[in-house]
């Protein structure tokens, strides 16, 4: 009876085995999908590297993603496409953003462009930039939902992802690639041609980096653009005044600041130019620079003498230059 007893309980540990393990070793497919989605849930930190397509674009991203229990996710993502990057740090409800060639390319009539020279390459935010954050892709129970489980139709043992032994699970919407060994991180997802998730297709990821310190913080020194006065300065010619112009031409400019007073990493200047009515063609010029700086929506006045003398009926024109923040 006893033997009978302890042969029953051997088959109970052998069946308990077979269901973690396979016969060869292998981890059991639900093991790996409990890791990978443990991974997303659990873990503190990751990063999310690879390709993508949105509105006919190809991207590359970089996303370092650090949890906390009791606040919303801190992101640290780069984008890039073949003409410009633009980067980003999310900490809490806080978004801030940096790439002046993004910018540039998103903000085209010419007031818009003072703007983006005036910021330079320094972090700004009060203009939002849609990027993707991936949440299906990055959180547990989604990811879970959308490639795991019932959306797995194939598993192929022994496939390599970085040098990492892998094992892929294949379905309908992606090939998922899970770590063999314990603790069965996610290492990579592939989604299928013409599926869509968080609004990216054609996306090759390749995750990495679990519970690594990011460090990622607010950055300082931003630029406010729904507050204008955290620009640097940003001058406009209001009016040119030639009426000293003679045998030497002194020449003025009232210029007003549609910016902040400080930040700038050289001062604004203003240039004037006397310009021949009939040749079009440039007579003579000088260059005043603006200082000392004067708070948003103030007016200042430059002087500068150009060293030809008047020409009859001459054109003195005058543009100002803001080489904004570094």
């Amino acid at each position: 009876m006893r033997a009978a007893l302890r042969n029953a309980i051997s088959l109970l540990v052998v069946a308990a085995a077979l269901a973690a393990c396979d016969p060869f070793g292998l981890p059991s497919t639900r093991a790996l999908e409990n890791g990978a989605t443990s991974m997303l849930t659990s873990s503190t930190s990751f990063e999310v590297k690879g390709s993508y397509r949105a509105s006919d674009v190809a991207w590359t991203i970089d996303l370092q993603l650090t949890r906390h229990a009791d606040a919303a996710d801190d992101l640290h993502l780069l984008v890039s496409d073949s003409q410009d990057q633009v980067e980003a740090i999310i900490v809490g409800a806080a978004a801030y953003y940096r790439g002046q060639q993004f910018l540039s390319r998103h903000l085209t009539d010419p007031q818009s462009q003072g703007l983006v020279k005036a910021a330079g390459n320094a972090w700004w935010k009060g203009i939002a930039v849609a990027l993707p954050t991936l949440p299906d892709l990055t959180g547990g129970a989604a990811f879970k939902s959308a490639f795991l489980g019932p959306a797995v139709d194939k598993r192929t043992d022994h496939q390599s992802v970085g040098g990492a032994d892998a094992v892929e699970l294949s379905g309908r919407r992606a090939d998922v690639y899970i770590a063999s060994a314990a603790p069965y991180n996610l290492l990579r997802v592939h989604l299928k041609s013409g599926v869509v998730v968080d609004g990216i297709s054609d996306a090759d990821l390749v995750f990495s980096n679990v519970n690594a310190d990011f460090g990622i913080n607010a950055p300082t020194s931003v630029i406010d653009f729904s507050n204008v006065s955290t620009l640097p300065p940003i001058y406009t010619v209001e009016s040119v005044d030639t009426s000293s112009c003679s045998a030497t031409c002194l020449v003025s400019a009232t210029v007003r600041n549609l910016g902040g007073a400080t930040g700038a990493r050289a001062p604004s200047t203003v240039t004037f130019t006397m310009i021949d009515p009939i040749s079009k063609q440039a007579l003579g010029s000088c260059t005043a620079t603006v200082q000392p700086d004067v708070g948003y929506n103030n007016l200042a006045k430059v002087f500068c003498t150009i060293g030809n003398a008047a020409t009859n009926a001459a054109v003195v024109t005058a543009t100002a230059d803001n080489p904004g923040r570094g």
